[in-house]
């Protein structure tokens, strides 16, 4: 994994990626799969994150309203919904 990670490195230094925005693409690719992996559970993603839950659910809705900016761009009008929790009883 060590040799993989260099490489991809190394080929991001070599198409002129700053930093921040290679370190914000890992942050939400990390995120956004530990948040699938556990099935939309926030309190067991967070967890699992090492973050609290209000912090993940910031940084989620910073990659919804930058996912929405693109899709209006290209002309599309959909809304993301998330899902709905199942009722406590």
């Amino acid at each position: 994994m060590k040799v993989e990670l260099e490489a991809l490195v190394e080929e991001m230094i070599t198409h002129g990626i700053l930093f921040e925005e290679a370190v914000k693409e890992f942050e939400k690719r990390f995120i956004l799969r530990v948040v699938s992996r556990n099935r939309n559970n926030l309190c067991k993603a967070a967890g699992e994150l090492g973050i609290h839950r209000n912090t993940l659910s910031k940084r989620l809705q910073e990659y919804e309203k930058g996912l929405s900016k693109i899709i209006h761009t290209n002309g599309h009008k959909r809304r993301l919904v998330a899902p709905r929790r199942k009722a406590r009883k």
